[in-house]
């Protein structure tokens, strides 16, 4: 489904950033001008502006922070989609004995298309005419804004919807029963989904919600039955629950003043983009080549611009634009680097 950056977000967001960037100077010196002090529109004068917002947009993109590197990969994109028929089997070595075990991937098993992403600004002819530009210096920075967080965006999308969208087999990516061959061909189903709300109450509340997730992740196996050595290291909570969080990953001391047994153990990731204030997680982030969520890239984003002075719009509307185009999807990645409770209870 085709995602569109919300532009009111953008300008807000820009509003803020205004005074440390670039302001954005038109050499006047160049370029002919018309009477009472406005400016010529021609290729010329399109050139010079368009660039200028297109720096303005690139130094904002090179400086917006972002926080999914800690959970996700990224993956590049060579076409219209990928095939993850790797995600089959999660990487782990194990003894030869005889001939090398092969398993077999199943192409087309997990296929995900390449998804657009935009948003466009229009520039009025008349602030070209009257110059007024400067109050698109403050929309080319909310545009670099907005792209600099298009990763976060794809991450914090397939977080929100980890409970009900399905992963590579078949399950959602939290579930209760992710189905797990052995060597021996028997399956059994394997949980990485809780109901239990994040407590720091007393000890045994603190063992039932982020005990029972750090147990679970640390006993997950291969499909050989071969313990993952996977070690939790993160704890990622909405707002609602930062509180509760900083004082068991933090605190030598639960609420009822018992001894915390998880202090130090995990670090706290708040992330204000969690629609659900009851729901948390916890995750490896300490693997290097694999992360709970991907995002498979086909196209960064790019500052792009209509200047054709022929262009319907500019004819019908007298409108130029600019903006910022990307191609790209997220995935989910291995399900056991990641344990999720509905916080439900």
């Amino acid at each position: 489904m085709k995602k569109l950056f919300a532009l009111s977000a953008l300008a807000i967001a820009a509003i803020a950033a205004v005074s440390a960037a670039p302001a954005f100077a038109l050499d006047h010196s160049q370029l002919p001008a018309l009477a009472f002090g406005g400016l010529l529109v021609n290729k010329g004068t399109l050139d010079a502006i368009f660039t200028g917002l297109k720096t303005i947009f690139n130094n904002t993109l090179k400086a917006q922070p972002g926080s999914w590197q800690a959970t996700a990969m990224e993956v590049p994109s060579t076409g219209a989609g990928e095939d993850y028929a790797w995600l089959s089997r999660f990487p782990k070595m194990r003894k030869w004995v005889g001939e090398k075990f092969v398993k077999v991937l199943e192409a087309g098993k997990y296929y995900k298309k390449n998804e657009n992403w935009e948003t466009t600004i229009a520039v009025s002819r008349d602030d070209i005419e009257d110059d007024r530009l400067g109050i698109y210096n403050t929309q080319a920075m909310g545009a670099g804004e907005a792209a600099g967080e298009l990763r976060d965006i794809i991450v914090d999308d397939l977080k929100n919807g980890a409970f009900a969208n399905e992963c590579m087999d078949g399950q959602y990516f939290y579930d209760t029963d992710h189905p797990l061959k052995n060597s021996d061909g028997v399956t059994s189903s394997v949980s990485n989904k809780g109901t239990a709300a994040l407590s720091a109450a007393t000890l045994a509340a603190a063992k039932a919600s982020l005990g029972a997730a750090i147990e679970a992740i640390m006993n997950f196996t291969d499909s050989e039955g071969m313990k993952l050595r996977l070690i939790p290291d993160t704890l990622e909570v909405p707002p609602a629950l930062f509180d509760v969080a900083n004082i068991l990953c933090t605190k030598d001391k639960l609420v009822d003043n018992s001894p915390n047994p998880y202090q130090n153990v995990l670090k706290v990731l708040v992330n204000p983009a969690l629609t659900s204030s009851t729901a948390w997680m916890v995750h490896v982030t300490s693997k290097q080549s694999v992360k709970p969520f991907i995002i498979q890239m086909r196209k960064a984003p790019v500052f792009v611009s209509q200047t054709d002075m022929s262009a319907d719009d500019v004819f019908n509307k007298a409108e130029y634009k600019f903006g910022a185009e990307a191609r790209a999807t997220g995935l989910y990645g291995f399900w056991q680097l990641s344990y999720g409770s509905t916080g439900a209870g």
